[in-house]
């Protein structure tokens, strides 16, 4: 199908909602395709490009997909990419992410651009495939749509970025075979990172409470204040909207829920990260209790340290996002470390050849994780 390609405005709002709709059903967990007001600010936003395909003979709009990032930051989402039902085999997904993708990366303005792609059909991760990106992992059970669904995570990167990664001398054991994953994928090497054994766990804390703030406004007030310098934590295009506490007021940490996704993401703690290591196991139930199937956290690779705590809170290293976050003249690699509180069904789940391999090495990490080791008695 011939379809015209260009920016959207917000005359285009109300097809966007249909259209989003018609992809989706009435679970789409974004405001980007179900928030009006949000759709405005998004669509003026300095920081996104948002693209509409309409088709070349009847003018209705058949397919939408943005490029979103932040204020000094060089690292963008690829989101709301969505096709009309009856338009999807025309090659439009594929046209949409390689236009965003030549203004956001090829001339310069991005370093990196990722994506979550959705695993109930291949179609998604070939097409990205097919526009330069590369899979780096799975998220399971990492989003609440129609039922629960696992994300892949798929990233592209500006010439030159990923030959300028800081080396990282070890990690934890239970990251190897992530790393070859990411070697095979990307074309990297981890040839100087020695795997080594997880530091020992934080001893638990005594019993206390724990409190969680839910007044978006003052937690992104309460956060600024606490995080005025954007080096000392780092979690792009996620902003808190939770604020999680001790009685005693020892530590904070600050998280991103979506109620309607039924996720969560762990953004920052103050006064420092491992002020918190010991409550990892309190603050996943308070989120879970607070409606969070899904849990995650982004920690440096070379905090050898706060990855041996999230895994033994049973936290697993489900993706690897190499060159993430440019520090000098080098980029800093991260792994994501996710723990879900609901029962994994892959048995829906349809991953191309190139994701497969990570979703072998969740399986067994889950699995040597979670199932108990038997032994046979002579």
């Amino acid at each position: 199908m011939t379809a015209a390609i260009s920016r959207a405005g917000c005359a285009d709002i109300a097809d966007l909602r249909q259209l989003y709709y018609a992809v989706y059903g009435p679970h789409y967990p974004t405001a980007l395709g179900t928030d009006p007001a949000e759709m405005t600010r998004l669509i003026g936003d300095p920081h996104t490009l948002w693209l509409v395909a309409r088709c070349a003979t009847t003018g209705v709009l058949v397919g939408s997909a943005a490029i979103h990032s932040e204020p000094g930051s060089r690292i963008g989402r690829l989101e709301g990419l969505a096709v009309h039902p009856d338009h999807r085999a025309g090659g439009l997904a594929g046209a949409l992410t390689e236009a965003l993708c030549a203004q956001m990366l090829d001339q310069g303005r991005l370093d990196s651009v990722y994506a979550t792609v959705r695993t109930v059909i291949a179609g998604p991760q070939r097409v990205v495939s097919r526009n330069g990106f590369r899979p780096m992992g799975i998220l399971p059970n990492a989003v609440d749509l129609d039922s629960r669904e696992s994300l892949a995570l798929y990233a592209r990167y500006s010439q030159g970025v990923l030959d300028r990664r800081i080396p990282v001398p070890e990690v934890p054991a239970p990251l190897a075979p992530l790393l070859r994953n990411v070697e095979r994928s990307l074309g990297v090497s981890y040839a100087g990172t020695r795997a080594t054994a997880p530091v020992p766990a934080p001893p638990r804390p005594a019993a206390a409470r724990l409190e969680m703030i839910e007044a978006p406004a003052f937690v992104r007030r309460r956060f600024r204040e606490r995080f005025p310098d954007s080096a000392q934590w780092f979690y792009p295009l996620h902003t808190p909207n939770v604020l999680l506490m001790p009685d005693d007021g020892g530590f904070e940490v600050y998280a991103y829920l979506n109620r309607t996704g039924r996720y969560c993401a762990l953004v920052a703690a103050h006064p420092e990260p491992a002020a918190a290591a010991a409550w990892l196991e309190p603050l996943t139930q308070t989120l879970t209790r607070a409606g969070a199937g899904y849990v995650e956290a982004l920690v440096p690779l070379d905090h050898h340290r706060a990855i041996s705590a999230f895994l033994h809170q049973g936290f697993i290293p489900s993706a690897l996002y190499p060159a993430m976050r440019p520090e000098g003249d080098g980029f800093h690699d991260y792994v994501v470390m996710s723990r879900t509180a609901e029962q994994i069904d892959f048995r829906g789940v349809v991953v191309d050849a190139p994701l497969q391999p990570y979703l072998d090495s969740y399986l067994s990490a889950w699995a040597s994780t979670y199932l108990p080791t038997l032994e046979v008695a002579p």
